[in-house]
């Protein structure tokens, strides 16, 4: 369900993004619990807003430790810099930005669309192949 609300519609990429580390821990775990992902085919990109930009690793190693992932499944990390027009209102909101993990497999995905459409009851023609 995490997937149907928080998750991207692809063919062949699951991605999953939040801004709560609970809520990623618990995703990533169910891909390798239930679908026995390892962490070779899982990648995580983090997003930054321009109050954390000093510190970007810090902030990475974050999501890393959280996910239990090693640095090589880390892709580039995106900054978000404020614009002329913000007042810079927004600081420390989310102290860790947003963090992605995606894992490419277009047969994960379709199995994942299918679970959803049979316990939501409904059928996507877009979700078929």
């Amino acid at each position: 369900m995490l997937f149907w609300a928080e998750g991207s519609r692809s063919r062949n990429r699951i991605e999953f993004v939040n801004s709560d580390p609970a809520m990623v821990r618990f995703f990533l775990r169910f891909l390798r619990s239930c679908y026995e992902v390892t962490d070779s085919r899982v990648t995580v990109t983090c997003n930054l807003f321009a109050d954390h930009e000093a510190r970007q690793r810090e902030v990475e190693d974050f999501w890393l430790s959280t996910l239990a992932l090693p640095r090589t499944q880390l892709r580039k990390s995106t900054i978000n810099r404020y614009s002329k027009y913000s007042q810079k209102k927004r600081r420390n909101k989310l102290p860790y930005g947003t963090c992605r993990v995606a894992v490419c497999d277009t047969a994960l995905v379709q199995n994942l669309y299918g679970v959803i459409q049979e316990y939501g009851g409904f059928e996507r023609e877009e979700w078929l192949m």
